[in-house]
């Protein structure tokens, strides 16, 4: 018998996981050809599925409340009215019609001008104008609302279940427009409080009002000088009054400040007229004066002596340089040794200023003496030196060579004298002339510093002539101007009495509030969905762990042993109400997602369903010991033979869960040396599951190191032979290390993630704890999983179904 039974269990599940192949197969082969944009697309819609109530409460919320929001607001008319403005000119009047139109018609003439006149036309001095005409100081509730509010007539109207509404008019508000000219144009403090009194009226009016420029699409140039005005008020006639009255007091307020600044203008000219007319007599009275205490005669260069002295001052001291500097060269060559004598041997006399009274006597010595010799050496033929003739002669010889010794001293010291006496006088000279020549500068500058003077006094003298000219023809054109003035700026539209609201636009609002809110609260969904870091699908485990979900095990509600399928099929023969209904459904979800945890676990090994297996998660509180107690049920429903070791020997729960003893388990096994009979009989089986259960045994000092020994792996060699399946409750990975120990003596591992709680990286670090003592992990067991449409379920897919 229990040959048969086994074999028939092993073709049970062969069946089982053959079905469940072809099944993976097929999807194995659609998730190929679905591409990455695919995955991220339904990864995408996924996400948004997850956090569907998230999604639908925030677009309810926001578009209910902007829904009433529209609905509790009153209606808004709006009133038109169009302004022109020109730019200012002064001159038409005076200039050609052709020229008035180019000023006119030019918009680069000031572009700052039409926005300044925007400002200018929204400002708070035009609407405490309007304020004081329409008298809204005594009824400033008619800027804002004039009626009550009607919550239902408006939600009435929001549906166009109202039909058109009639509005009646506001008889207090004058028809007629009683603008004044008689305006103050300064500030003064009176204005000012009321200024500061009607402010929050200025600011209602302002929060409606609105001034835009008027574009022509049609054009190139799409700038013209059209100004929009609008105005919207709960009350049309409001509104249009409103605008109207803006419109004229601006026109009229422009006409002022036209007037104004003529007569500003002109009052300013006259003034600079009087002011140039005493400047220019005073500067003529100025010029007399000057020229007569500096002696200016006249101005003309080609009469001015003073010049022309100078600069024949200046020709004479060049020559005179050069006659001193002459002079003194030959007084320094006379004054070298031998230099005197040889210049009075010369015949120096006809040397320019220099004469020689020596020279000719010196000349006639030299000839008697020339004569002597040459008689002296003719009386020395016939006779000798001692011949008294030839003394005689010797001596006449002597006498002359003296006077010319002496006279050539003498001529030598004349030269000198003479040279000297003429560089001296060379010298005195140019000091003479450079004197004259310094004197005569001073006196050159002095001149043109007071022509400079003159210049520019009767320089500024004729530049107020200019401008007083200038300032007469303004004056004029000011004049003409003002008896010719018109004003750039008219109406060119009045507003008329608005007929249908303009606003609240109730269902657009409502609709961009839905639009936006979807969007956003999308938003927020996909950024939850980025920021959870757990696992929660199939391919999550795949990206984070590598590796394969063997089940998903569904949310169950309940009570924690509403989790189990303990005796399932027993509880549910005997109950037939419609609780039992549900009970039903829940064990068929379970039931269901642990025979798929059975085929995938069978297939896990190509060769050999496994023996041995370790069921383990990262961190407690995952369902690790619900998932060993179902899969072991699971297995034992094939009519195999199953064995729990709850290896858990800190925490043992397996006692509480069969309502079994734990006064002998795993710790007695591990800590005395029992044969394999009293090992066997401290397992005790289980009446309506067929399951066999060695509890932990009482909790001994040191787990760890009793799981650490060869007893346990003795005891599995014990086991196998009895049991077809041995499947193993052990503590958390990151709690204790019981559960590394265990894996690398059994033939795969289980681990039980529960989704949507541990993090990735958790989950990861176990796996990587496992991987490294060299543990066969088969697949994770993704636990407490809500079933969607397109999840793996199969089942959940045809529930409605069956």
């Amino acid at each position: 018998m229990q040959k048969n039974s086994e074999l028939q269990s092993t073709g049970l599940q062969r069946r089982i996981a053959e079905e469940w192949m072809s099944n993976s197969e097929g999807w194995a082969f659609n998730d190929e050809r679905a591409g990455d944009t695919a995955w991220r697309l339904r990864d995408y819609l996924r996400a948004l599925r997850n956090r569907f109530w998230l999604i639908a409460g925030i677009v309810t919320l926001v578009t209910l409340i902007t829904g009433v929001y529209m609905i509790s607001r009153p209606d808004l008319f709006e009133a038109e009215a169009e302004v022109q403005v020109d730019l200012e000119n002064t001159s038409n009047a005076v200039g050609s019609a052709k020229t008035a139109s180019v000023i006119v018609n030019n918009p680069m003439n000031d572009p700052a001008y039409l926005g300044t006149q925007l400002q200018i036309l929204g400002g708070p001095r035009l609407l405490q104008r309007v304020i004081k005409t329409l008298d809204l100081e005594h009824n400033p509730a008619i800027v804002v609302a004039d009626k009550k509010h009607n919550t239902w007539a408006e939600f009435k109207h929001f549906l166009n279940l109202d039909g058109n509404r009639a509005y009646e008019s506001d008889q207090n508000i004058p028809n007629e427009l009683p603008i004044t000219a008689n305006l103050p144009t300064t500030i003064s403090p009176e204005e000012m409080t009321e200024a500061a009194r009607l402010a929050p009226i200025v600011t209602a009016l302002q929060e409606n009002l609105t001034t835009e420029p008027v574009k022509e699409a049609r054009l190139p140039n799409k700038t013209t000088r059209l100004i929009n005005i609008s105005f919207q008020n709960t009350n049309p006639l409001i509104s249009a009054k409103v605008v109207n009255t803006l419109a004229d007091t601006y026109v009229l307020s422009n006409l002022e400040v036209i007037s104004v600044a003529n007569q500003t203008t002109s009052e300013f000219l006259q003034k600079q007229i009087s002011d140039l007319q005493t400047k220019i007599r005073g500067g003529e009275e100025r010029l007399i004066e000057y020229s007569k205490s500096r002696q200016i005669l006249s101005l003309d260069p080609s009469q001015n002596t003073t010049v022309e002295r100078l600069i024949g001052l200046n020709q004479q001291l060049l020559q005179a340089e050069n006659e001193r500097k002459t002079a003194e060269s030959a007084y320094r060559a006379s004054v070298a040794p031998g230099a005197a004598a040889a210049l009075a041997e010369s015949n120096y006399s006809q040397i320019p200023g220099v004469e020689t009274t020596a020279s000719g006597l010196i000349g006639k010595a030299e000839s008697r003496l020339a004569e002597l010799r040459q008689k002296r050496a003719e009386l020395l033929v016939e006779n000798t030196e001692q011949w008294p003739e030839v003394k005689q002669i010797d001596e006449q010889i002597t006498v002359l060579e003296n006077q010319v010794k002496e006279s050539r001293s003498r001529a030598a010291a004349i030269v000198t004298t003479n040279l000297e006496t003429r560089y001296r006088q060379a010298l005195s000279r140019e000091q003479a002339l450079s004197t004259a020549l310094a004197q005569q500068r001073t006196e050159t500058v002095a001149q043109n510093e007071a022509a400079i003077n003159y210049r520019i006094i009767q320089q500024e003298i004729e530049t107020n002539k200019s401008l007083l000219d200038s300032l007469l023809q303004r004056s004029k054109q000011t004049d003409i101007s003002a008896a010719g003035l018109q004003n750039n700026i008219h109406v060119t539209n009045y507003a008329v009495t608005p007929t249908k609201p303009f606003g609240p636009r109730r269902l657009l609002n409502t609709s961009l509030a839905l639009i936006l809110s979807l969007v956003f609260a999308s938003g927020l969904a996909l950024l939850l969905e980025f920021l959870d870091d757990t696992i929660r699908t199939p391919a999550d485990v795949e990206k984070t762990l590598g590796l394969t979900t063997l089940s998903l095990v569904p949310t169950v509600k309940g009570s924690s042993r509403s989790h189990l399928l303990i005796a399932s099929e027993t509880k549910l023969l005997s109950s037939g109400n419609n609780q039992s209904r549900a009970v039903h459904n829940n064990q068929d979800l379970l039931a269901e997602a642990y025979r798929h945890l059975r085929a995938s676990m069978l297939l896990s090994v190509t060769e050999s369903p496994p023996k041995t297996l370790l069921v383990t998660s990262s961190q407690a509180n995952e369902g690790k010991t619900t998932t060993t107690v179902n899969t072991a049920i699971s297995l034992g429903q094939t009519g195999a033979s199953v064995l729990l070791i709850d290896a858990d020997m800190h925490r043992p729960s397996l006692d509480s869960i069969f309502y079994l003893e734990n006064n002998h388990g795993l710790s007695t096994i591990l800590q005395g040396n029992l044969d394999e009979g009293e090992i066997l009989n401290l397992i005790e089986r289980t009446e309506d599951d067929g399951v066999s259960v060695l509890t932990a045994g009482p909790t001994p000092k040191n787990p760890t190191e009793l799981l650490c020994r060869d007893q346990m792996r003795q005891l599995l060699e014990v086991l196998k032979p009895h049991f077809n399946y041995i499947i193993i409750d052990s503590p958390p990975i990151m709690s204790f290390t019981d559960s590394v120990v265990i894996s690398s003596l059994v033939d795969g591992v289980l681990l039980v993630v529960r989704g949507s709680k541990i993090p990735r990286e958790i989950v990861r670090c176990s796996t990587e704890i496992l991987s490294r003592v060299g543990a066969n992990i088969f697949g994770v067991i993704l636990n407490n999983v809500t079933p969607a449409p397109n999840d793996y379920f199969y089942f959940q897919r045809y529930k409605g179904r069956y």
